[in-house]
């Protein structure tokens, strides 16, 4: 029966990946691409800004043919003194790959809509039998890909990875030019939809790179601690392959644990389960990642893997079977210091590097899914994650589309870092409005992802209902019954009141499932000093921390942990109080120049005090 069980949840994860496949028409997602043959495509890129979409559509508003000496994704020469050219590519006009545009030119501060980018490149395969791919990080918010004046596809979705086969015909030795059409104007269909509350960050803002691989290439895998397995170190997993060779074996090594496993290769599919030694699990105290090779006949690939164990009891989190309290904060994916897109290790480091001198063993990364260097950085840091897709506020949730759209999301986002040891929880969305219509939409969304992965926690940030009394906040909504952790976001004291209303709230939850305090804060104008009644001072900030945290300690069995909002100030048009805001959410503990404001060291003081036991938590 387990063995079914264990077949059934991976042909439920095949099927969902090559759905998804044939309805967005791009390839499979190549992982693990640090350890690639690769050929990087960043640094500077021309451009072309296209406001009224000129290089797609004619002057009647009608979709310009693949071969029409107008469309911007053709060459931009004339081939002679009577070829007219209403367009070009030039030197004048470039863009640094990755990155997003709003912060390289003032003009592009606000803008959005349709910007062309144009790489050229040479290039010689290794090897004439090998495969090329072209990977994207991330392009925000729609990308259509062509190379030599052929397209490749479209992607859909500003956060998360893709790539796209290049056929051996189309790829050149000398001259080749890669165009892509970056549209991030936001829509009522989209993921997220019209209304958000950060930067629409618009671009090719991650890394682009040319992938070379074997015709029998390792795809993707999946090797992983079984959860809530009656032996420990119990490992089942499965490798994907882009074809068999008769006669292969596909082996894993664990050097340092002695490992060295063999696997006859039957089909695409290869399932794996062995038995570790005892070996050092990972967690923030000891992250401990083991190298992992994974090689067949024409193949080899290399990852660092932590294994260790996150699960539920009642309401309590277990991670390798002993409780423990998650103290975090969220993150946005931004350097406050520059305003942008952050996007390199050394973003990461920052960023992550905040969250450490904080005293935190968790980030929520928010509301999107991070550069992978964030994971990856997280891996070696000992810091746990929480990651989402920008399922956000008020989406179409009746439309068939809009949930095919959040799924292929979800699916890249678990597919990307399915193997990082930090990633503790992914997350289907955040303050999403009770309804049936929207509770089958995320419901859907959490079955999905169950599928994906059993091995990790499944939730999203839910609102909480006022009662009667003003005092007791029940947190009661529906969705909370498919999930494994109960989050909510609560601003008592920011939105209405003052923090003192701290000192009488109560909270319940009708779940019998740890709970988790998924967003709180105020903002506050770094440098700004008043006294604690004056908003918007770092005073105010700070009175508000103080309530929070005394609120903390007195909160009923079940509490699990707590990611205030939000480490550092983030751009947004919502922001627009002329004297403390001017476009910036003032809520982060570290403020626009970097500097720490008062209430970073409350919080601080308050994760220095917790100790980690099973009888208290706080």
């Amino acid at each position: 029966m387990k063995i079914f069980g264990f077949w059934l949840k991976l042909f439920g994860i095949i099927g969902f990946s090559l759905f998804h496949i044939a309805v967005f028409s791009q390839d499979e997602l190549i992982t693990n691409i640090p350890s690639r043959n690769t050929y990087s495509l960043d640094g500077q890129w021309q451009y072309i800004v296209d406001p009224y979409e000129t290089g797609i559509y004619d002057y009647r508003h009608k979709e310009l043919s693949q071969n029409d000496p107008q469309a911007y994704w053709n060459p931009d020469t004339a081939q002679n003194k009577s070829d007219r050219k209403e367009y070009g590519y030039s030197d004048k006009y470039v863009l640094k790959v990755p990155g997003d545009w709003n912060s390289q030119l003032p003009e592009f501060l606000y803008y959005e809509g349709t910007l062309w980018y144009k790489k050229s490149f040479d290039y010689h395969k290794s090897k004439n039998a090998n495969r090329i791919f072209l990977y994207f990080g991330a392009v925000n918010y729609r990308a259509d890909v062509y190379l030599n004046g052929s397209k490749l596809g479209i992607h859909i979705g500003g956060f998360t990875p893709f790539n796209f086969e290049v056929p051996d015909s189309l790829l050149k030795e000398k001259g080749n030019f890669l165009v892509i059409r970056v549209d991030n104007k936001r829509s009522a269909e989209g993921v997220p939809t019209l209304n958000t509350d950060w930067w629409n960050y618009g671009g090719i803002t991650r890394s682009v790179k040319l992938i070379e691989l074997p015709a029998a290439a390792i795809r993707d895998y999946f090797i992983q601690l079984k959860s809530k397995s009656e032996t420990k170190g119990e490992v089942e997993g499965w490798v994907k392959l882009d074809s068999v060779i008769s006669g292969d074996k596909l082996r894993i090594e664990i050097p340092a644990l002695r490992i060295n496993k063999i696997f006859p290769e039957t089909g695409k599919i290869v399932a794996v389960h062995f038995m570790l030694p005892p070996f050092r699990p990972w967690s923030p105290e000891n992250p401990v990642c083991y190298q992992v090779v994974i090689s067949n006949g024409a193949d080899r690939i290399e990852e660092k893997i932590g294994f260790r164990t996150i699960e539920t009891r009642g309401r309590e989190i277990l991670l390798n079977g002993k409780p423990v309290f998650l103290r975090g904060v969220c993150i946005h994916e931004e350097i406050p210091q520059q305003g942008r897109r952050a996007f390199s290790p050394q973003d990461a480091m920052q960023l992550l590097g905040w969250a450490r001198e904080l005293g935190c063993n968790m980030v929520r990364l928010a509301h999107y899914p991070h550069d992978e260097s964030m994971t990856r950085l997280a891996d070696s840091l000992g810091i746990m994650v929480w990651s989402e897709i920008p399922v956000y506020w008020t989406i179409d949730f009746s439309s068939a589309a809009v949930l095919e759209n959040a799924e292929k999301q979800l699916n890249e986002m678990i597919t990307r870092d399915h193997n990082r040891a930090s990633i503790m929880i992914w997350s289907v969305g955040n303050e999403t409005p009770v309804s049936q219509t929207r509770t089958h939409f995320m419901k859907t969304l959490v079955d999905s992802a169950k599928i994906m992965d059993p091995t990790r926690l499944l939730t999203a940030a839910l609102e909480v209902n006022l009662h009667a009394n003003q005092q007791t906040r029940m947190v009661d909504d529906p969705l909370g019954e498919y999930l494994d952790l109960i989050a909510f976001n609560e601003y008592l004291g920011w939105y209405g009141g003052t923090p003192a209303s701290c000192r009488t709230a109560n909270w319940e939850t009708k779940y019998n499932k740890p709970f988790f305090i998924s967003e709180t804060g105020a903002g506050a104008l770094g440098g700004f000093h008043a006294d604690s009644l004056t908003i918007w001072s770092e005073e105010y900030q700070e009175w508000y921390f103080r309530e929070q945290v005394s609120m903390f300690k007195r909160m009923p069995a079940g509490f699990s942990g707590v990611s205030p909002w939000i480490l550092a100030d983030f751009r947004s048009p919502r922001r627009n109080n002329p004297v403390y805001q001017e476009g910036w959410n003032r809520k982060g503990l570290i403020d626009q120049q970097g500097g720490k404001k008062k209430a970073f060291f409350v919080l601080k003081q308050y994760y220095s005090e917790i100790i980690l036991t099973p009888s208290t938590l706080r």
